[in-house]
Parts: structure tokens; C-alpha cells; sequence
């Protein structure tokens, strides 16, 4: 038995280890007060009776969705050379000059064949497409695909959207296993579901459960991951989902799939009741917009917004703004961007927004998937209060940049095809540690060409194709015309020069 413990113990310290199995735990609850939970529940009455159900044939419907979902539920194991632990607020100065042995133990290099996470996947075509959340291929410089049967595979990562937090990867195989997307406006609450997966190293596990709520927006997408815009209306389950659970299949009893389960919520990092998975509608969309684009296109109405539905945030809106708004459901339109499809539908600042295309929006969570599921360019119904009468508009999306239209690959910036920003290099900087040129590094998308190189926010770049640069546009002049390889040199963290590369994507 010790024997058996010994070798398991290598995975489950991975899978707990990992930045890259799970958000994780997020301390969803405040730990810093005395809050109960008894408000969330109500005393039995007397005449409650026993609900029967018939146990058997139940069994029968989880045996025929497990059989049809394990197969297609993959474990992706994620290499990456870089470190671990860096804080992301220590000074420039000290982060790139300080002395390196002085630094936390947990700043050591990982060695290459040992994972430095471990996820989950869904194959969703028999020509290997496979579905994940992003943070678990976030940081790799390979991706390892293994299949229920033990074949193993080296993925090529397609695309990713942290906003969302999915990702797309490919192997070179055919006639695999899979799943097909069911519709998940259409999943209710209480319905039983399983979710499919690879806690802590342990291959194939499927745990029950029901649909806890819809639509629940946790907040984790903007605290702990790289979402500039999150899209946050997770479907909540009880099923039992821990690290290594993350971009497994949550299904129905048919074994279809009805979301990529995603993160739990947790006071000690395990299972406690709270798992959430992104819907497979939205799930569905950014895998679409990866294969036809090769980036997701999203739309955007237009608007700042204050969530009514938020006691916080309302209380602090009218304490900073000296007004009076009540909370209720709703959101309060704070400004209008302009050149949006808002500006243009002549929605204005004090409007509140109850519907999108008759679907009622109660919280932020809901107006984020309405819209943040649509392209540039679709048109939908808003329906809003404007002094205590409703009114409806129809309001054409736009992108961020106030287009209508797709956008492809080839219309990207440099900068957004490298994945990341650049801003100057203060001369006091360069004179005081002997640097002719230079220009940090900020907003590096993991998975980017940059990232792949080990570049990671504040290190400075000095060099592109051999050029000095000391600004953005010097870099874009650099690149925006050049094909082929492209020869990076940059300072680490600890002050030491390298020269690396990458092939300039198209």
C-alpha cells in the first residue's frame, strides 16, 4: 500500500503545485469576517415527505454518459522552463539588478521533462481539436496530450482568450473520440450533471452532481488571470471538480457537453461544494472565432456600467458621486464610449439596461455574455429605463476599435501579433545601468510569440532584428513588413542578456 502512495505522490504534488491545473482555490469568501451562511437557508416544514427516485435507472443514464465522455476527456500536461513565484510588484530596479541568490527558492528553473502542470482537455472533433481553459496551457514551451487509453501526443496550441479563459489545441490524429456541444441556455438548475476530468494526477475521474445556479460571475478572470475584458457566467455545479479538473467536460446524463469546467471556489484550495465551468455556447463561439479568424472576435456595446444588483458597488457609486441610486437588478449606464453602437442607438449616461433581445439582465454576469458572446457587427434589442419609462433601441456591436467588421490575423498590429506593448526606457535608467537602448515590456499575452521566448512583464527589450529600440513604433517599424525569423534581445530579471527568436506570425 505505501508503494502504491509513493507513486501517486509525484502527480498529486504536481497537480497541486501547478499555476497551471486550476485557478484554483479563489478565497471567494471573506475570510477577514464573521459572515454565516444560514441566510441561504429556511427552515424545513412539517409536512416535508421523502423524495424517492429510482436509483437504478439513473445509474443506467451516468453509465452511458461516462462511458461516452471519458474517451474524449484528455490529460494535458504543460512544460515550461520558466520560473515560479516572481512578484509582480517589486521595483524595477531591484527586480532587474537585484541579486539573484537572494531570491526565494521557488525562482529555480524546472527541469524539461517534468511538467510544471497538469490539466484537463475535451476533444470536440474526431480530427483532434481539443478544448481547454486557457491557464492550462498558459506559459508552455510544449504541450503533451494523453488519452484515456495512455497514447500520448505533442499539441500544437491553436489560440487562446484569456477573457474567457479557453483555448483550442490540435494533434495530428484522426477517428478520435468526442463530444458534442449542447446548448446551454437551455440546461436548467437542479439538473444532474457529471464532470469529467484529471484531479490531482488521478486519470478519468467522474464525480455527479446538480446545476447549483446560472450565470454566476466570480470575479477570478480580472484578479487572477490575464482577462483585459472578462466574460463571467459560469455555470455552477456541486459535482465534485479539484486541481487538475480544469478544461475537463462538465456533461449531461446524455454525455453531452454543456461546459468546460474552469475553477472552484475554496477556503483550503480542495473541493467544497463550488465549481464553475464557462457554458458550452460561449465555449463554442471562441473555438469558432480561433479556427475561422485565428483570433475571437468580440463585440461591445459600448457603455461603463454600475451593477445595481451590487450593494458594494452602489453604495460606493453614490457616496463617490453624491447620489442617490437604489440597487435592484438592472445596469445603470455610468458613460457612453464614444464612436460605440450605444452613442450611436442614442443610449445616454442614467439609462438602465433590463434586457438584451427580451433576455432580462440582472447583474453584470448577465449583460457580459449577452454581448460579450457577439461579433462586430450583430445587432441586438436593448431594452432600458430612461426616466421611469422603458424604451427599446437596437444597437449595432462594434469592436474595440469601432469597427463593424471580422477581423483577421493580418489586420493585427505588430504589437498584437507578437503579443505584447512596449513603453520607453527612462534615460536615468539607461545611464545608471549602461544601456544605450531599451523598452519594457507590458500586457505579454500568454501564449504570445514574446511569452514563448521567456519574456514576461517588466523585462527590457533592447534589441529587434539586430536594431536599437526606444519605442513602440520603433518596434512596429521594425517588424510590420518583415517575415521570417525574428531575433529578440532582451534583459531578464536579474539583469542578463540574452538573444532569442521566433518566426514573425502572419
Amino acid at each position: 500500500m505505501k508503494n502504491i502512495f509513493k507513486g501517486l505522490l509525484p502527480y498529486a504534488v504536481v497537480g497541486v503545485i501547478s499555476g497551471a491545473t486550476t485557478f484554483g482555490a479563489i478565497n471567494y469568501f471573506d475570510q477577514g469576517s464573521n459572515n454565516d451562511d444560514s441566510s441561504y437557508f429556511t427552515s424545513a416544514k412539517s409536512d416535508v415527505t421523502f423524495a424517492g427516485f429510482n436509483q437504478a435507472a439513473m445509474g443506467e443514464d451516468f453509465i452511458k454518459a461516462a462511458k461516452t465522455t471519458v474517451p474524449a476527456v484528455v490529460t494535458i500536461k504543460n512544460y515550461s522552463n520558466k520560473t515560479s513565484g516572481r512578484s509582480s510588484e517589486q521595483d524595477i530596479f531591484e527586480w532587474f539588478f537585484g541579486e539573484p541568490n537572494n531570491r526565494n527558492q521557488r525562482n529555480q528553473q524546472r527541469p524539461d521533462n517534468i511538467p510544471s502542470g497538469m490539466g484537463s482537455g475535451v476533444i470536440i472533433s474526431p480530427d483532434g481539436y481539443i478544448i481547454s481553459n486557457n491557464h492550462v496551457v498558459a506559459g508552455a514551451n510544449k504541450l503533451e496530450v494523453v488519452l484515456s487509453n495512455k497514447k500520448s501526443y505533442i499539441a500544437t496550441l491553436v489560440g487562446t482568450d484569456p477573457n474567457t479563459d479557453i483555448s483550442l489545441l490540435k494533434v495530428e490524429e484522426k477517428g478520435l473520440p468526442y463530444l458534442n456541444f449542447a446548448n446551454s441556455d437551455n440546461v436548467e438548475v437542479g439538473q444532474w450533471v457529471l464532470a469529467v476530468g484529471n484531479p490531482l494526477g488521478l486519470n478519468s475521474t467522474v464525480t455527479a452532481g446538480i446545476i447549483s445556479a446560472k450565470g454566476r460571475g466570480i470575479g477570478i478572470l480580472g484578479s487572477q488571470g490575464k482577462a483585459s475584458n472578462p466574460i463571467e457566467s459560469f455555470i455552477q455545479t456541486d459535482a465534485a471538480i479539484n486541481p487538475g479538473n480544469s478544461g475537463g467536460a462538465l456533461v449531461n446524463p446524455n454525455g453531452d457537453l454543456i461546459g468546460i469546467n474552469s475553477a472552484i471556489s475554496s477556503t483550503n484550495g480542495y473541493y467544497q461544494g463550488y465549481g464553475f465551468a464557462v457554458p458550452a455556447n460561449l465555449a463554442r463561439k471562441i473555438v469558432e472565432d480561433i479556427k475561422k479568424f485565428g483570433l475571437v472576435q468580440r463585440g461591445f456595446l459600448g457603455v461603463n456600467s454600475l451593477d445595481l444588483s451590487n450593494d458594494q458597488q452602489v453604495a460606493q457609486y453614490n457616496r463617490q458621486y453624491k447620489t442617490t441610486l437604489k440597487t435592484g437588478d438592472g445596469i445603470y449606464v455610468t458613460d457612453i464610449t464614444e464612436n460605440s453602437g450605444a452613442e450611436d442607438a442614442g443610449l445616454r449616461k442614467g439609462d438602465v439596461i433590463t434586457k438584451i433581445d427580451n433576455t432580462p439582465i440582472s447583474d453584470f454576469a448577465d449583460l457580459s455574455l449577452a454581448v460579450g458572446s457577439k461579433r462586430p457587427g450583430d445587432a441586438v434589442l436593448v431594452t432600458f429605463i430612461r426616466n421611469g419609462k422603458e424604451s427599446v433601441s437596437r444597437v449595432t456591436l462594434k469592436d474595440q476599435k469601432g469597427n463593424t467588421s471580422a477581423r483577421t490575423r493580418a489586420d493585427l498590429s505588430v504589437s498584437e501579433k507578437i503579443g505584447a506593448d512596449f513603453t520607453p526606457l527612462n534615460d536615468k535608467f539607461k545611464t545608471d545601468y549602461g544601456l544605450n537602448s531599451g523598452v519594457v515590456t507590458q500586457n505579454v499575452q500568454e501564449g504570445g510569440e514574446m511569452a514563448k521566448i521567456g519574456i514576461v512583464d517588466n523585462y527590457i527589450v533592447i534589441e529587434v532584428n539586430g536594431k536599437p529600440v526606444n519605442s513602440q513604433k520603433d518596434v512596429e517599424n521594425i517588424l510590420k513588413t518583415h517575415r521570417g525569423n525574428v531575433q529578440i534581445k532582451f534583459v531578464d530579471e536579474y539583469g542578463r542578456i540574452y538573444t532569442k527568436g521566433f518566426v514573425m506570425p502572419n
